[in-house]
């Protein structure tokens, strides 16, 4: 059985797919937590052998995600488990439009998806795994909006910027505990996602940065999810891991 957990946040897609790919090829254990499963996930595990559940929730209801998360972790006993680490990936981008343009329902759930739900299983995660004697990790995936505001941009910057600084303030509490976790809040890179369609795709007159984000894309500066998910993972092996609260893998 898998003794080292890997917990995923968007893993049904994109970076967090990609991240839950390469971690079951080596056989860790992962749960993915995702608003749909990954059909092509699941009969690669199969295929492979490996240990991965999937659970379909969805991350703006956070109390749910988070009871679900902490009930399930105490089920596991004290030595079950060889390491446990939570990666908070998940992350919406709302319609892209100034704040005054801007639906509310739409900026509610991006603040729940990128920042209300990884403190909170965040909070469960760590709650849930204090007392068992082994290394824990949270990996909160930012991004380089998080350190500079752009336009039409309000409710995802604030997120990750949220993410940042929430992710300092934890590192502070874990530097007091005897066994506290070593986390992070890393900037992977620009990455060819769905979100990078979305940002190429809007309108000029709404979006001024459009222009360099299509750009990118032209000039194939944007890395693979396969490429990305390497450096991060990379990154959370390191043994200096959780050094520095806040990062970038391109410094």
């Amino acid at each position: 059985m898998e003794k080292d957990l890997y917990i995923i946040t968007g893993a049904s897609r994109g970076l967090g797919l990609a991240m839950a790919e390469q971690l079951l090829s080596k056989g860790c254990r992962v749960l993915g937590i995702s608003r749909n499963k990954n059909t092509a996930l699941a009969a690669f595990a199969c295929q492979h052998d490996c240990g991965l559940q999937q659970w379909a929730l969805d991350l703006s209801d956070a109390q749910n995600a988070a009871s679900c998360l902490k009930t399930w972790l105490y089920s596991f006993g004290p030595r079950e488990l060889e390491s446990a680490t939570l990666i908070n990936n998940a992350g919406v981008i709302p319609k892209i439009a100034p704040l005054s343009a801007s639906d509310p329902a739409e900026l509610t759930r991006a603040l729940r998806v990128g920042l209300e739900a990884p403190m909170l299983l965040t909070a469960v995660f760590l709650s849930a795994t204090e007392g068992m004697p082994i290394p824990r990790k949270v990996l909160n995936i930012s991004s380089g909006l998080g350190q500079r505001p752009m336009a039409s941009q309000s409710a995802y910057c604030a997120a990750k910027a949220g993410l940042d600084h929430f992710t300092r303030c934890l590192a502070l509490d874990e530097a007091l505990k005897p066994r506290g976790a070593a986390v992070c809040s890393l900037a992977p890179g620009v990455i060819d996602t769905d979100m990078q369609a979305q940002l190429r795709q809007a309108d000029v007159a709404d979006f001024p940065d459009q222009v360099n984000f299509f750009q990118l894309k032209s000039n194939n500066q944007l890395l693979t999810v396969q490429d990305a998910a390497a450096r991060v993972l990379a990154w959370l092996h390191r043994p200096d891991f959780g050094l520095r609260a806040v990062a970038d893998v391109r410094h």
